[in-house]
């Protein structure tokens, strides 16, 4: 599994997902809010299945 999702994209990610989580804990949102867990998985592991089967790649190459 090669890393598709790079630097700003990772860290929108694991943002947005943290405070859809903290939303959902804090009661503002629904149950709902807890699908902030997949930006927040991506985010972190750095690999985003639909980047992969579109092929988008936010990642810098390296040479």
């Amino acid at each position: 599994m090669k890393s598709n999702v790079g630097g700003i994209d990772r860290i929108l990610r694991i943002v947005l997902g943290l405070v859809l989580i903290g939303l959902t804990l804090t009661g503002t949102v629904g149950v709902w809010g807890w699908i902030g867990v997949v930006p927040l998985a991506t985010g972190v592991i750095g690999w985003c299945p639909p980047y992969a089967i579109f092929g988008w790649n936010t990642c810098s190459t390296k040479q």
